[in-house]
């Protein structure tokens, strides 16, 4: 029950556990549901730890699925920004 309650914090408009049961989702498709996850994440929710524990749950019971290509492509790049603003950003 915990492991629900878990999934449910992370994905709390079900959105990513839809794409995992609809039929014939494609790359773009995943794409498109994991932004609109993403806009929706609640700011007190760390994003790496929420994206890990649905990959846990949903993307290592169907490896073959495009939206766990997505999730994986998540973790692993890299979220911190790769360029400051202003004149500290111009001067490298």
């Amino acid at each position: 029950m915990a492991e629900i309650d878990e999934t449910a914090r992370f994905d709390h408009k079900g959105l990513i556990r839809e794409a995992y049961a609809m039929e014939g989702v494609g790359p773009g498709e995943a794409r498109s549901i994991f932004l609109d996850w993403a806009l929706s994440l609640p700011e007190a929710v760390a994003q790496r730890e929420a994206l890990s524990a649905l990959y846990e749950q949903y993307g290592r019971a169907a490896p073959e699925h495009p939206m766990s290509a997505v999730l994986k492509e998540a973790m692993e790049a890299d979220m911190e920004p790769k360029r400051r603003g202003g004149w500290r950003g111009r001067r490298q």
